[in-house]
C-alpha cells in the first residue's frame, strides 16, 4: 500500500470502503474515456480546435503536480465579485491583495488559477508565464438591489489573449430566464477564444427557484446537471466544471423536460460514484473533461469533503477539483494542505475507476 493511499484512507475514515471499493454497474467504467496523460494527442487533436488551442491544453496538462496524469487541479478565486470580497476574504484578508491569489496557486503547485480581469490583470507581468491563467469573463454580482441571478459579461476574450491567459472560464445558468442569453454570449465568446489559441472552460450550474423544494435540491440533481454537462459540451467547451450530484430524478420528479426511465432504473444507481458517472456520460463519455466544485467551506470537515470529493470524481471518470473556498478561506499554509491532498488522490494509481 502506498503512502498516499493509507493517508487517504485515514482521511476518508468511515467513508473510505463504500468510495474505494465500489464498482459502478449503472454505466461499466468500460464504455468511458478516461483522462490520461495523452489526452491531448488522442482526443482533442481529433477535433476542429486549432493547433494553438492544443498547445495550451497541453500547457494545462503539463503544469505543477498533477502534469503529465491526465489530471487537473485548479484554484479559483472569482468569489469577490459572485459573493462579495467581504463574504470570501473577511476569514483571510490576505486574499484581498490578488498577489495571494496567484501565490497560493504556485506554492500549492496547481495546474492554473482562474480568477477576475481584476485579479488576473494586476499580476499578469509577474506571474502570467509562471502558471497558466484562465481568466472569467463573466460574473453574477449581489451588489444590486434587489438581489438578482444573472451572468453577464464582465471582460472580453481579447483582453485574455492580452495578458497572455491560456484559457477563458465562463458560467452559464442553465433553467434559469436568462440561460438562453447567457447560451448564446458564451458560445460566441468561446469560439473566439478557440480562434485566438485559448483553452474553454465552462461553469455548467443550474438556477431556477422551481428546482428546489422542500425535500431536495435538484440543483444538484445527477439527471439535471448531467443534462446541463451535455449542453455545455455542445457549445464546446473543452472541459466541464459542475458540482457535485447528491441526488437525482430532477427531470421526473419536477414533472418537465424529456427523460427516459432508464436513467433512474437502469444508468444511475443512487451511489456518489454512479451519479457523477452520469455526468461525466454526458460529457460525451469523458470526451469533455468534468471537473468538480470544490464546494464552500464548512469547516473542520472541510479536508475530508475535499479529499470525498477528488475520489467520487476520479473513480466516476472526472478529470480533476476545481477547489478555491475550502483553501483560501483557511491560513496559508492549511490551505496548500488541503490542495495537496486532494492531488495526492489523482496521483494514487491504485485509486482507479470504479
Amino acid at each position: 500500500m502506498s503512502q498516499y493511499l493509507e493517508e487517504i484512507k485515514e482521511i476518508l475514515g468511515d467513508d473510505g470502503d463504500s468510495l474505494l471499493n465500489y464498482t459502478c454497474w449503472g454505466i461499466p467504467s468500460e464504455m468511458l474515456i478516461p483522462p490520461a496523460a495523452n489526452f491531448v494527442d488522442r482526443l482533442s487533436a481529433e477535433t476542429d480546435r486549432p493547433i494553438p488551442v492544443l498547445r495550451s491544453l497541453q500547457t494545462l496538462f503539463n503544469t505543477g503536480r498533477l502534469g503529465g496524469t491526465g489530471y487537473l487541479s485548479i484554484l479559483p478565486v472569482d468569489q469577490g465579485v459572485e459573493h462579495s470580497a467581504g463574504a470570501s476574504f473577511a476569514l483571510n484578508p490576505i486574499y484581498f491583495d490578488p498577489e495571494h491569489i496567484v501565490k497560493l496557486a504556485i506554492e500549492a503547485e496547481c495546474s492554473a488559477v482562474a480568477s477576475t480581469l481584476g485579479v488576473l490583470g494586476s499580476m499578469a507581468r509577474k506571474y502570467a508565464h509562471r502558471i497558466p491563467f484562465i481568466l472569467k469573463i463573466n460574473h453574477n454580482e449581489l451588489l444590486s438591489y434587489p438581489n438578482t441571478y444573472d451572468q453577464v459579461l464582465f471582460a472580453s476574450v481579447k483582453q485574455a489573449q492580452d495578458m497572455g491567459a491560456l484559457a477563458v472560464g465562463a458560467t452559464i445558468y442553465f433553467g434559469s430566464p436568462e440561460s438562453r442569453r447567457q447560451i448564446q454570449e458564451v458560445s460566441m465568446a468561446f469560439h473566439m477564444a478557440h480562434e485566438m489559441g485559448m483553452a474553454t472552460i465552462l461553469w455548467c450550474y443550474l438556477r431556477n427557484k422551481a428546482f428546489k423544494t422542500k425535500e431536495k435540491d435538484y440543483h444538484l440533481a445527477a439527471d439535471l446537471t448531467g443534462q446541463a454537462n451535455y449542453l455545455g459540451a455542445t457549445i464546446e467547451a473543452d472541459i466541464v466544471k459542475q458540482k457535485l450530484p447528491v441526488v437525482n430524478g430532477g427531470f421526473r420528479d419536477l414533472h418537465f423536460g424529456k427523460t427516459s426511465s432508464e436513467v433512474y432504473e437502469k444508468l444511475v444507481p443512487e451511489h456518489p460514484i454512479d451519479l457523477l458517472r452520469y455526468q461525466v456520460a454526458n460529457c460525451y463519455m469523458g470526451r469533455v473533461g468534468l471537473i468538480s466544485s470544490g464546494g464552500a467551506s464548512m469547516g473542520t470537515d472541510d479536508l475530508k469533503e475535499a479529499v470525498k470529493t477528488a475520489v467520487i470524481n476520479k473513480r466516476g471518470g472526472g478529470m480533476g477539483l476545481i477547489l478555491g473556498r475550502k483553501a483560501f478561506q483557511r491560513p496559508f499554509r492549511e490551505g496548500i494542505h488541503i490542495i495537496q491532498n486532494v492531488q495526492n488522490v489523482y496521483l494514487e494509481k491504485e485509486i482507479a475507476l470504479a
